[in-house]
């Protein structure tokens, strides 16, 4: 049992970590003006770009402090 503990914590810690990395992600890119890139009136296709850069680059981030964390915790079988 405590195996699917283990699997459910790191899940739980997985989900939490790709949202608060997204969240970062699309409050770090306000600062941004890709509005100048875009047309005049294409709000709807300027929001939707923050959010998939966001989630592009909040998973790529999330991805990295998961893996991270993970091989971490596997150095203690290096010392016998």
């Amino acid at each position: 049992m405590e195996l699917y503990q283990q699997l459910g914590q790191q899940s739980l810690t997985a989900i939490l970590a790709y949202i608060l990395f997204i969240g970062i992600t699309f409050y770090a890119i306000q600062c941004l003006r890709l509005e100048q890139i875009f047309k005049k009136g294409m709000t709807f296709q300027i929001q939707l770009t923050y959010i998939l850069i966001s989630v592009a680059i909040g998973s790529a981030v999330a991805k990295f402090f998961i893996d991270f964390w993970a091989l971490s915790q596997k150095l203690q079988y290096l010392i016998p």
